[in-house]
């Protein structure tokens, strides 16, 4: 017999009764049932109860073992009694009886507990992850992590990419984010960096000739956590085609995206519908680049209802150059008391409040409330209520102001909105492709032109497009959001060294900044570059949404906690003094 195990703690069933067995595994649990010991025996592939008396030779030892405890165990398989069945679990209809037990690892007392659905801090969590990981959720998660990943995989090699790794260390990529750099021993004074993205890499391959690449690509950027996002690093399934177009991007990956969410989404509803939505007017209608189609709520304009209107507040705000109203329309939430709440949530959001109307019948026929109805009259109030399609018992809120300092926050509220008044389909995944995206904005304090977004991407139109005004010019970028989240991103990129460098020299860069920075991709690119483009999902954001987690360090097998801190491994630590020497660094106290 093999020296740990004859079976794992998932497979014996009722045709194994009467064989002699060998298991290996945790102790999840000891119970006591005056005298008879049961022991829940679990592995990685499930659990099997294991049992023994007094009769049995080595039930002094039992008694001494504790959860979490790792032991061997040989024993009989029995079948349970009819009434003991657990059909829960594949191994519910035998246990085993236990004729000889050897303990391969005990263990202390536990920070946290194994069995059971128990909230533990954070820090505790992350500092025993090894224990936290020994959870079912955990267990399921990250399984659930592998089988994407390999899916993954396997829909790229069927349609015909290739698989490719590039460097993990490099110099800085233009990815917008902080490096985490890296000393050089043997260049004194100059560091390399862990690279964002494998950007300027996946576009070279590109320019070797190569027509399809793709790789599971670990990505290092310096970042603020937030829920959805880690401050360290991430995976993503990178992928980059020569002689493309942005729908020839979008054919290709939209099938693998939506298959590995068929596959793992547990039955929800995958949209295959994926609309093509601006940038500016995701803006408008949602508050992000990253909207949540669940919800059916599309915010509007509505100006012109309140221009020389007798609220006083809004209609000076908009003599001002820039400024306009926008209303949250909020079917079914036509109480006072509901108003009263999202004014609170607007105040929680650091607003002054909402304006809001709401519709309610009277008897004698339908009548707008609120204070804003008041100091408009019922003609504008019935006009925006025509124009946002709503009803008795509906209401609409307001904010206004210059769109950039007011959108987030409508984009909050409108999510708000559509949690409260249950009006998002929790069971559907719900996709949008967000395009056109502004290659530059203007700083509103300097005046000065810079990037909005990825200065790689080609413009549409081309050299043409940048004679105009810089403000007008889009980009052949695209995101990729599902249910509130960015998915994935990408662009056809800028190929030709001479629109690059004007590209650059609207903002501010000039000719020789460019080459000294992006000196390897520019040179390439004067040999014969293809047009080429591609994209990037994030697997731990994918995993997540499909995990129904709400934090991305529930889908992460070792992630850093909220300050970037491995409190496990004890990282980042402090060098030792031969390490700093040997790069001819010093590090400077903090004051």
């Amino acid at each position: 017999m093999h020296a740990y195990r004859s079976h794992t703690c998932a497979e014996l069933n009722k045709s194994n009764v009467g064989d002699n067995v060998r298991l290996s595994g945790w102790v999840h649990r000891v119970r006591d049932h005056g005298g008879l010991l049961f022991i829940d025996l679990r592995d990685h592939y499930g659990i099997t109860q294991v049992m023994a008396d007094p009769d049995s030779p080595v039930f002094a030892e039992i008694e001494k073992v504790r959860s979490e405890w790792c032991i061997r165990i040989d024993g009989n398989v029995m079948a349970r009694d009819e009434s003991l069945i657990n059909p829960k679990i594949p191994t519910g209809e035998i246990e085993v009886f236990i004729r000889d037990i050897e303990v391969l690892g005990k263990a202390d007392e536990l920070p946290l507990m194994v069995f059971g659905d128990q909230e533990y801090p954070e820090e505790t969590r992350l500092k025993y992850r090894y224990l936290d990981l020994r959870r079912e959720k955990l267990q399921n998660n990250m399984k659930l992590r592998s089988d994407v990943v390999a899916s993954m995989r396997k829909r790229m090699w069927d349609i015909g990419f290739r698989e490719f790794q590039t460097p993990i260390i490099t110099s800085s990529s233009p990815e917008g984010a902080r490096d985490f750099l890296i000393p050089s021993r043997l260049h004194p004074g100059k560091f390399y960096a862990l690279p964002q993205a494998p950007q300027q890499f996946k576009q070279l391959i590109m320019v070797s000739g190569y027509d399809k690449y793709f790789q599971i690509a670990p990505c290092f950027r310096d970042e603020d956590p937030r829920a959805d996002r880690s401050p360290t690093d991430f995976y993503q399934l990178d992928l980059e085609m020569s002689f493309v177009t942005q729908q020839d991007v979008f054919d290709t990956i939209q099938p693998v995206i939506a298959g590995v969410f068929e596959e793992f989404g547990g039955g929800r509803k995958v949209d295959t519908d994926w609309p093509q939505i601006s940038y500016r007017d995701a803006a408008l209608w949602y508050g992000t680049d990253k909207p949540d189609l669940r919800n059916p709520i599309k915010m509007q304009v509505v100006s012109e209802h309140f221009r020389g209107s007798g609220f006083a507040i809004f209609a000076k705000l908009l003599e001002q150059e820039g400024t306009e109203i926008r209303a949250i329309p909020a079917p079914s939430g036509g109480s006072r008391k509901f108003c009263d709440r999202m004014n609170a949530f607007a105040q929680r959001e650091g607003l002054p409040g909402m304006g809001y109307i709401f519709w309610r019948d009277q008897g004698n026929g339908m009548e707008a409330a609120g204070p804003l109805a008041k100091n408009i009259g019922p003609e504008r109030t019935e006009a925006i209520r025509q124009q946002l399609g709503l009803e008795v018992g509906d209401a609409a809120f307001f904010l206004a102001g210059k769109p950039k300092a007011f959108e987030a926050v409508a984009g909050r509220a409108r999510d708000e909105i559509g949690r409260e008044l249950k009006l998002i389909d929790e069971d559907r995944f719900a996709f949008a492709w967000i395009v056109d995206f502004p290659i530059y904005e203007r700083d509103e304090e300097t005046g000065k032109i810079d990037f909005e977004h990825n200065p790689f991407s080609m413009p549409q139109g081309g050299m043409e497009a940048l004679e105009g005004d810089p403000l007008e010019v889009l980009g052949y970028q695209y995101d990729l959001s599902c249910n509130g989240y960015e998915l994935v991103s990408g662009a056809i990129r800028n190929h030709k060294p001479e629109i690059m460098f004007k590209a650059f020299e609207i903002a501010g860069y000039g000719k020789d900044e460019v080459e000294k920075r992006f000196g390897g991709m520019v040179n390439a690119f004067k040999y014969g570059a293809p047009p080429h483009g591609g994209c990037a999902a994030g697997i731990d954001r994918i995993v997540m949404l499909l995990a129904d987690e709400a934090n991305i360090r529930e889908v992460i097998m070792f992630p850093m906690n909220q300050r970037a801190e491995d409190l496990m491994m004890g990282a980042p630590n402090e060098p030792m003094n031969e390490q700093l020497r040997e790069l001819h660094l010093r590090v400077i106290p903090q004051d």
